[in-house]
């Protein structure tokens, strides 16, 4: 029997994984983080204590059995790590990558409360490049059932639901208005932090369960939510079309040359491919002193593909302190390091233009903090008399989205005040058979939030359309597909005769 593992006798360090240099990697797009290597990922597993009452998995918005996969990796059962893996996330890849861990399993983890936190995050990924560099699949055999289900929207909620739905024996058809699928995947993060032929390689697993996925299709122009229900022949609808309208501060000169949002910037850098224009078509002119008002994951972003695009100078403004910057700690650091030069406690004030109507400076104006606001954090407040200019070609705005008027304007959906669908706590939406979920119904979140949503979505459609709930099961100690029974609860195992493949 092993003996129990104590915060005394686990490796005290965490362990550390190569990047590229931050002087080479400023000026290219490969990825930063290159990932842990075998010996690496095996002594980072061995710092799991394997807790019995599991917080990680609390932290986790899709419960993966966080101790069960890294215990699979420390047994050097890599294949095991991964079905445990994707018995919940199918996309552990990029989940690995992107998911700010460090505010959910990490943020709870046990050894976190003496140590630094076991890397989640980083096992994750180990393990699903291993399964795109072998081509595992954890893909059961499904019988049909004869519903049709639509999803609006390819981003990590609508291919979340699409899995399930798919799995439960549902044919399913994707809609996505860009050209390629992977939503906000595709469009908002750049290469540097999830490469494409990760997203690819991820998407044609849900190929593989039956998915079609329909692109350049714009749901609210083509056809309707309601058409899709009456016409079209979907049993259920569900919408996940994210919340990409951009937001700006309404402050004067914000219709200048030159200033644009983050997501117009990285959409046409990351989707469009502009940053090897010619040889594609979209075009971008990159500023060579760029500003950019905020300080969530996606400024930061906007803020190193402007570095890579050849800006000379890059900087970030933003009201409050670094402390309160809502993008995850380690793309802060990674700024830093490629040399971006943050302004905390600054707010723009006015966008200047010179005589071609193009953006010069930004008049702004320190701020200090003062009492709590309603989301808890001390509302910064200008400090009178301390206005100052920085010169610039180009402004980027990364203040937020809103959701997208489109589909509002086209469907009988209940919206709230701010655009985004009222659903009940199955998900279900105001049309009977129409669900939604992700960031257009919450605002913006996390990758793994918003696939978190689109998995509840499928429950309350499987309820909807009357199937059977079911939770794969997994044999742990068969690495063999034909070793493992899936959609079949344990309570329910029997000699009954099974079909074989």
């Amino acid at each position: 029997m092993a003996k129990k593992k104590t915060i005394r006798t686990i490796p005290q360090e965490r362990t550390p994984v190569q990047e590229q240099d931050p002087a080479e990697r400023a000026r290219n797009f490969e990825e930063v983080s290159l990932g842990y290597r075998l010996e690496e990922a095996l002594v980072e597993a061995d710092r799991c204590l394997q807790c019995a009452d599991e917080p990680c998995v609390r932290g986790c918005p899709v419960g993966i059995d966080i101790p069960g996969f890294i215990q699979k990796i420390a047994e050097k059962h890599y294949h095991g790590a991964y079905d445990i893996i994707t018995d919940t996330n199918l996309l552990p890849s990029i989940c690995g990558r992107v998911c700010p861990q460090e505010n959910q399993c990490e943020g709870v983890c046990t050894v976190g409360d003496t140590l630094e936190p076991v890397a989640i995050g980083r096992l994750e990924r180990f393990v699903g490049d291993m399964a795109i560099k072998e081509g595992w699949a954890n893909i059961p055999y499904i019988e049909p059932n004869g519903y049709r289900v639509g999803i609006v929207g390819a981003g990590p909620a609508g291919m979340a639901c699409a899995a399930d739905m798919a799995k439960a024996g549902c044919e399913v058809v994707v809609y996505e208005a860009f050209h390629q699928p992977g939503g906000v995947l595709k469009y908002g993060i750049p290469d540097f932090r999830l490469p494409n032929d990760v997203i690819d390689a991820e998407i044609e697993k849900l190929r593989r369960l039956g998915i079609r996925f329909e692109c350049n299709t714009l749901v609210g122009r083509l056809f309707t939510i309601e058409q899709m229900v009456t016409e079209m022949g979907f049993h259920a609808v569900f919408i996940g079309t994210g919340a990409g309208y951009p937001s700006f501060m309404g402050i004067p000169g914000e219709s200048l040359n030159g200033v644009l949002s983050a997501n117009e910037l990285l959409t046409r850098c990351n989707l469009m491919r502009a940053r090897d224009f010619p040889n594609f078509d979209t075009p971008l002119q990159p500023g060579k002193r760029v500003t950019v008002i905020g300080a969530g994951n996606t400024a930061m972003d906007a803020m190193r593909v402007s570095l890579r695009l050849g800006a000379e100078k890059v900087y970030c403004v933003y009201r409050r302190t670094k402390a309160e910057a809502p993008a995850r700690v380690e793309e802060v650091h990674h700024a830093e390091q490629e040399g971006i030069d943050f302004h905390w406690l600054t707010s723009p004030i006015e966008l200047l233009g010179d005589s071609a109507n193009a953006v010069r400076a930004m008049r702004c104006i320190r701020m200090e903090l003062g009492e709590p606001d309603d989301s808890g954090r001390r509302r910064p407040v200008p400090v009178p008399g301390s206005e100052f200019e920085i010169e610039t070609d180009m402004v980027v705005f990364a203040i937020g989205t809103n959701a997208n008027p489109i589909l509002g304007q086209t469907a009988k959906l209940k919206l709230n005040k701010r655009g985004y669908i009222e659903t009940d706590e199955t998900l279900a939406t105001s049309i009977a058979g129409v669900y939604a979920g992700g960031d257009i119904v919450t605002g913006a979140a996390t990758v793994i939030q918003a696939m978190g949503a689109g998995r509840t979505a499928a429950r309350g459609m499987k309820a909807y359309l009357g199937l059977r709930d079911t939770d794969s099961v997994y044999t742990p100690d068969s690495d063999d597909p034909a070793g493992r029974r899936f959609g079949i609860p344990v309570e329910e195992h029997n000699f009954a005769r099974v079909r074989l493949r």
